[in-house]
């Protein structure tokens, strides 16, 4: 029998699924986080939660620009996400969102900006590993969209 799954989404009126993301939300030139829609929700989800990693980035494990979480499974725009839900810190240690900001040079980078449906709440604000690690149990459904941005 096949399973009833929804498709979990994560779109943006910003930029299209790989493609070039426009200044204005790159850390150095704006710092706008882009709009996000979520939608294909599945079933029994307490929470989502929203990662944007950059896995280009010359450091070990890619730089993370922003962790979301608490977001109400109801909720499909994440306009005034910082404001609305817990902010977890970026690979700056900051807790907002930091845009791309790419080595001049080093090519195009890949920003996935990932949801995640999770069958509980989150605790706290956990950097990026350390929701992986604790949570990566509890996903339902993950989905993502990349963008691409570069500084020459």
């Amino acid at each position: 029998m096949p399973l009833n799954i929804k498709d979990l989404k994560i779109t943006s009126a910003d930029f299209q699924p790989l493609g070039k993301m426009r200044d204005e939300h790159a850390g150095d030139k704006g710092n706008v986080l882009p709009r996000l829609t979520i939608s294909g929700v599945p079933a029994g989800t307490k929470e989502l939660a929203v990662i944007c990693h950059d896995p280009d980035a010359p450091l070990p494990n890619g730089f993370t620009h922003w962790v979301v979480y608490g977001i109400d499974p109801t909720a499909t725009d994440l306009s005034g996400a910082q404001e609305k839900f817990r902010v977890g810190p970026n690979g700056a240690g900051g807790k907002q969102y930091y845009g791309p900001q790419p080595p001049a040079g080093h090519g195009e980078h890949h920003y996935y900006f990932w949801v995640y449906a999770l069958d509980t709440k989150v605790e706290g604000t956990p950097t990026r590993e350390e929701f992986l690690q604790k949570y990566a149990g509890n996903i339902i459904e993950q989905n993502r969209i990349v963008g691409i941005y570069e500084n020459k």
